[in-house]
């Protein structure tokens, strides 16, 4: 059993930036995807960012490629969402999650654990 808590999330003003983190206990994460998606009021959750296991490769949705970096350090069993530029339509619950390495990581159902989300609010 895997439990991850997102942290970071909080307000932010136009074109301001945040790093948003996610802690994994339980057990190691790293031989396993992790990934960032959203959840905006109204609407459903979307995709934001995958990473590999060694972090050799990421992959990101349209929306937020060129602004938007994941990160992972295995050794602290965190992955990270540094958000840069960020606009009005980035505002969203982000929830990070993790899953086997052999899966795409662009769907929610790649994904087996989930946490439980952190706000980001852009304030203009």
């Amino acid at each position: 059993q895997v439990q991850l808590v997102e942290s970071g999330g909080g307000l932010v003003q136009a074109g301001g930036s945040l790093r948003l983190a996610c802690a994994a206990s339980g057990r190691a994460v790293s031989s396993d995807r992790m990934g960032w998606f959203r959840q905006a009021p109204g609407k459903e959750r979307e995709f934001v960012a995958t990473i590999n296991w060694t972090g050799g490769r990421t992959s990101y949705a349209d929306s937020v490629k060129g602004r938007f970096t994941i990160s992972r350090d295995n050794a602290k069993n965190t992955v990270y969402l540094q958000m840069n530029s960020l606009k009005p339509e980035d505002t969203a619950v982000y929830y990070c999650a993790v899953g086997s390495t052999s899966r795409s990581g662009s769907y929610a159902q790649d994904y087996d654990y989930w946490g439980q989300g952190t706000q980001v609010t852009y304030s203009s």
